[in-house]
């Protein structure tokens, strides 16, 4: 399968917002234990996970325990990704 370098620059996209949004949460979640004064604002989370970064905004959270208990990352997470997944698939095809 060739890809074009739109969709290239669309995975790369994907790829970087992932990241960003799992180094994000351990940071906070680091922030948390340790320091509570230098926190990272949840709406920069979510906006990182709305923006492409859900999988890995879902997988941290997961991992690292970490705004589980809150509504807005419990349920909006989880929904941003069955969002992004859905979009995906409609491109696809």
């Amino acid at each position: 399968m060739n890809t074009t370098v739109s969709e290239t620059i669309i995975i790369a996209y994907l790829i970087i917002m992932n990241i960003a949004a799992f180094l994000m949460m351990r940071s906070d979640k680091i922030r948390a234990v340790h320091d509570r004064r230098h926190r990272i604002p949840e709406r920069k989370l979510l906006g990182v996970s709305a923006l492409g970064g859900s999988l890995g905004g879902y997988v941290a959270m997961r991992m690292f325990h970490h705004k589980t208990k809150h509504a807005s990352f419990a349920i909006g997470i989880p929904f941003m990704l069955i969002i992004h997944i859905a979009i995906g698939i409609m491109l696809i095809r």
